[in-house]
């Protein structure tokens, strides 16, 4: 009945007749709403063995279903599948195979903060209640972050390194017990609210127990072990510029980016998932400050020619957007200090390649091209290192959602360099799978930013224009 509902539903759009006619579906005793639009897929399934690949007029349940809608998506994910108590996503590609994703996500952004969750795509409040509400939920983390020392987790991982470091670390640790018993203090004579530990997000508890479940402490056990050599990435950067590939560039600006890299050498040792979160929330910025400046030259009436730029740095910074997404999700933005050092930055960073912009596009991109380099090197080293352990990872749901999807358009339109030839199409059967496509990301944003000094992606543009779109 279910295979017979499938392969009409998949011939094409129904008629209104036939809305009526599809009463919910029903397996045991609980009632499936059938949403017919477009073609028919499996979207929402609780218990159930995952084939290898879906098809609609041949479906096999080895287990108890119980419940399923059909929504107008090719790809859409499964949600509410685990191993222990039916929460576990799976994900429904362009191809109709099913793709095991992680089981949890860890990010401390979870709804409207975070792209295909719960109330994503509403329209924002006024700046003033965003503002407040932000500041109080920050309020609360800082707070935390003094009582419950999240500090005392940096260095648990990063010991100090030398007289110095162990001098910073001493004198950091006095600071958090001084603010943790003065916040204790303020807390207690009712100054400040009652603060509790941070509670698990839903999707990572487990009620029985009162705890994360046991495939989310597994995957977390083996994040935890990934690993990235710092010195290692400098090697390869130096053997890269020695192969002819480095950015040649201004002094001024390569101290900068000199200043940046070891600042996160420093700060994220030992740290990898947050170190690429950190990275990934800085390299937008370059995006949004070039469509702020191309759009600023537009509304005066000084330069149109760029409109079609602002079209290929959106895909650029959508696709950053995603690696963003997707480092949250494995927990890169756990701890406030981490958040509050990346956004903080972040400002810092537009604030400088606006300026740069102003008074030399050229300038800009050349600075562009040095972050997205060394994140090539960074995510190649860390792929590379990691090769084994993250072969035994699935890809988190967002990574899925992206680079699986049945829509290239923005995917393809980044990539400049690949206009007219053969055009990626990545895979995402594991966490490897994920880095290497964010590898190589980067290294088409390299290739942009130096097609956009050189005036050469006006060609790349042009082959564009005569290319057919994938969709």
């Amino acid at each position: 009945m279910l295979a017979h509902r499938l392969q009409l539903l998949s011939q094409g759009r129904p008629s209104r007749q036939s809305q009526v006619a599809a009463r919910p579906l029903r397996v045991r005793t609980r009632p499936c709403p059938v949403q017919q639009r477009g073609r028919a897929v499996l979207a929402r399934v609780s218990t159930v063995k995952r084939p290898e690949s879906f098809a609609p007029d041949s479906i096999s349940w080895d287990e108890d279903v119980a419940g399923y809608n059909f929504l107008s998506k090719e790809e859409e994910y499964v949600n509410s599948v685990d191993e222990e108590d039916g929460n576990c996503p799976v994900y429904i590609d362009r191809e109709g195979n099913i793709i095991n994703v992680m089981c949890c996500d860890y990010g401390f952004r979870s709804n409207s903060g975070r792209l295909y969750q719960e109330g994503y795509g509403k329209i924002p409040h006024s700046m003033w209640h965003l503002a407040w509400a932000n500041f109080a939920q920050e309020w609360t983390q800082l707070r935390r972050s003094f009582r419950y020392d999240e500090y005392g987790k940096i260095a648990a991982v990063n010991p100090p390194q030398g007289p110095l470091g162990k001098a910073s670390y001493a004198a950091g640790s006095a600071v958090v017990r001084l603010f943790s018993r003065l916040d204790r203090w303020l807390e207690e004579r009712r100054l400040f609210s009652a603060l509790l530990p941070e509670a698990l997000p839903k999707e990572v508890f487990d009620t029985k127990t009162g705890s994360m479940t046991e495939s989310c402490k597994q995957i977390r056990s083996k994040l935890a072990q990934l690993k990235l050599s710092n010195k290692a990435v400098w090697d390869r950067e130096h053997a890269r510029e020695a192969a002819g590939g480095g950015v040649d560039t201004p002094w001024f600006v390569k101290g900068i980016y000199l200043s940046l890299c070891v600042f996160l050498d420093v700060a994220y040792d030992n740290r990898p998932l947050q170190r690429f979160w950190f990275l990934e929330t800085v390299a937008r910025m370059p995006y949004f400050s070039y469509i702020t400046m191309l759009h600023l030259y537009e509304s005066f009436g000084w330069w149109r020619a760029g409109a079609e730029l602002r079209k290929v740095h959106f895909a650029e910074e959508w696709n950053e957007m995603h690696h963003l997404q997707i480092m949250e999700s494995l927990g890169g933005d756990q701890l406030w200090v981490d958040r509050f050092m990346a956004q903080h930055a972040a400002i810092v960073y537009y604030i400088i390649l606006v300026g740069l912009f102003t008074l030399s596009p050229q300038l800009a991109y050349n600075f562009s091209e040095l972050i997205e380099a060394h994140a090539v090197d960074t995510y190649g080293e860390f792929a590379d290192a990691n090769k084994e352990l993250l072969q035994t990872l699935p890809p988190p749901l967002v990574a899925a959602q992206y680079y699986l999807s049945g829509d290239y358009y923005l995917f393809d339109e980044f990539q400049t360099s690949l206009s007219g030839g053969s055009l990626r199409t990545p895979k995402c059967d594991t966490l490897y799978d994920v880095f290497i496509n964010i590898r190589d990301d980067e290294g088409e944003h390299v290739k942009t930013m130096a097609a956009c000094q050189d005036f050469s992606i006006m060609d790349d543009l042009e082959v564009r224009r005569e290319t057919e779109r994938r969709i």
